[in-house]
């Protein structure tokens, strides 16, 4: 069986850019590509019982991915929101030492849990736990199953999902991408969406907050900080990426930004400096730019009750009645507006 390790590291351009909040009406109708590892992660890490396990089924199974799936896509069905989840392939040989550190990460968090389990420090060990989520093949075919059940499209992206997921937004083919990381910028999109998988209250210490979704516009990120997309990718790349982790050494965005509008082109850039990694920047530079496309068919369809509840209550354990209750408000929700497959 093959794993995927997944930390969300991606480019860190936090300094530079900022989104305007949103609400889930303000994506009604629209289409948006979902870079799914990057949510499946997320349900992953945060679904999980106080000591850091995460839910299961009678047989051991992980359920966190298959409950956040299902209540955050119904979610967003609710509000008239047509989500396409898009999934990694295989990811790019010049990820090999990303991946790689991830899987150190991964092995170095899983034994930290452990540890504090034995002493019985179960704040520790939540914290150790999230740092540790895989997802594996079974998870990827379990989420694809109940987003078929569902009537909501998957596609498979040749590589990086969050690739595919702004080639689809360029296109014209979704409204928005949705992913934490800002990579996707990188990677053209001409709209991101944040905080999508994770919207409402959530417990932050001993208060609660509320999460909102923000959008990012590129066209406004490359005109607020004066930039244009090769130039964005430049300052991405000085940072740091999944194809050059760590960056060049010394360089943070704010440094990155103006060496970037001091010398204007890659050549310039990255001529007089330490560069320690064996991809060279212009392959990273074209990595963004022509992000490599996949032949999929998007269509949307009505829930299938009984699948659903086969899959997650027959199979995996689920409370049928929670599983009934959501199914029905959804039903209510929808008696006065079009089903999702008469929209397209």
């Amino acid at each position: 069986m093959r794993c995927f390790v997944v930390f969300f590291v991606g480019v860190s351009l936090t300094n530079l850019v900022e989104g305007r909040e949103i609400g889930l009406e303000d994506l009604f109708g629209k289409k948006v590509a979902i870079d799914s590892f990057n949510w499946l992660y997320q349900f992953l890490s945060i679904i999980r019982q106080p000591d850091g396990t995460p839910l299961q089924d009678s047989k051991g199974r992980v359920t966190s991915h298959l409950s956040g799936l299902y209540y955050r896509t119904l979610k967003l069905l609710e509000a008239g929101i047509m989500p396409i989840y898009v999934f990694d392939g295989r990811p790019p040989k010049m990820k090999e030492e990303t991946s790689q550190q991830r899987r150190d990460i991964r092995a170095e968090a899983a034994r930290e849990w452990k540890e504090a389990l034995e002493r019985g420090d179960k704040e520790a060990a939540k914290k150790f736990a999230q740092r540790s989520a895989t997802i594996t093949d079974e998870i990827v075919e379990d989420g694809k199953e109940l987003l078929g059940a569902m009537g909501v499209p998957h596609v498979q992206a040749p590589n990086e999902g969050e690739a595919l997921c702004s080639l689809m937004c360029r296109s014209g083919e979704a409204f928005s991408t949705s992913s934490q990381d800002y990579d996707v910028l990188l990677f053209g999109s001409p709209r991101l969406v944040r905080n999508l998988s994770i919207s409402g209250k959530k417990k932050r210490g001993q208060s609660m907050v509320t999460i909102n979704p923000e959008m990012l516009l590129l066209k406004d990120v490359l005109e607020k900080i004066g930039l244009n997309q090769e130039q964005l990718i430049m300052v991405g790349i000085l940072v740091g990426t999944d194809y050059n982790p760590g960056g060049v050494s010394g360089y943070g965005p704010k440094k990155a930004l103006q060496l970037v509008k001091e010398k204007k082109t890659l050549d310039k850039v990255f001529r007089d400096l330490v560069w320690d990694f064996q991809v060279k920047p212009e392959e990273i530079m074209d990595f963004f730019l022509h992000p490599k496309p996949a032949d999929y068919t998007i269509k949307f369809a009505d829930i299938n009750e009984d699948k659903v509840k086969k899959l997650l209550c027959d199979e995996h354990d689920f409370s049928e009645e929670r599983v009934e209750n959501a199914l029905n408000k959804i039903k209510e929700q929808k008696k006065d507006q079009p089903s999702l497959s008469r929209w397209i």
